[in-house]
């Protein structure tokens, strides 16, 4: 019988928790709030409801191009999203209720999306990772200086909104064609030959002419 001494059996119990622990890995955080992960509804503005434009694409419809920059790395990378989605890019999740843009036929043009980052970080230091929300609201391409996101790691910012407008749909196939040139290298038409230039008259038939003229009104 194998005897183990009070305190060896207590090194021993301590490192089997230790090396459970290391498979177990580091713990992780909690997952993100339902309101950053969900998907197919447009986020509700401060305003209530975000406002559907009789004109142009359906908010449901409508794809936005954001930029996103990590300042700890100075990586930028491009985020497109539908209305209603998300996306995780590392502890940072950007979301997308809507985006906007002027009619081509008001000024001054301006392109806007409705924007909410939520960010997994602490409190403090003694305190433990949660995700919190650092921003919600609309951000504008022309104008950036009228809503920022203030955040000392994470930028994000507007780059297109792609929605369109009456009168601003792709041309219909006959209309293509149409729009091209006539003729084309296989089945051009043989253009008619130029008239050749008549030939100027000789001194010497000028002369018959002349006489000819001359005895007809004799």
């Amino acid at each position: 019988m194998l005897f183990v001494a009070p305190s060896a059996g207590r090194a021993l119990a301590l490192a089997g928790l230790l090396v459970l622990a290391g498979c177990g890995g580091e713990k992780e955080g909690p997952p993100p709030p339902p309101e950053a992960t969900q998907t197919g509804a447009a986020v509700a503005t401060a305003s209530g409801a975000v406002v559907e434009n009789e004109y142009g694409t359906p908010v449901k419809d409508r794809v936005a191009t954001l930029g996103f920059l990590n300042k700890r790395n100075n990586i930028t990378q491009d985020v497109v999203l539908k209305s209603g989605e998300s996306r995780q890019i590392g502890n940072a999740i950007v979301k997308l209720a809507s985006c906007e843009k002027t009619a081509p036929w008001e000024d001054p043009q301006e392109t806007g999306a409705f924007v909410q980052l939520f960010v997994q970080e602490r409190a403090s230091t003694d305190e433990q990772l949660a995700w919190r929300k650092v921003f919600s609201g609309w951000l504008f391409r022309n104008t950036p200086s009228l809503n920022v996101v203030e955040h000392p790691i994470y930028d994000v910012w507007v780059k297109d909104c792609a929605m369109t407008f009456p009168g601003e749909e792709a041309p219909k196939a006959d209309e293509r064609s149409a729009a091209k040139p006539a003729g084309s290298p296989s089945g051009a038409v043989a253009a008619s030959p130029a008239p050749k230039p008549s030939a100027s008259p000789s001194p010497s038939s000028s002369a018959s002419a002349r006489a000819a003229a001359n005895s007809s009104g004799e």
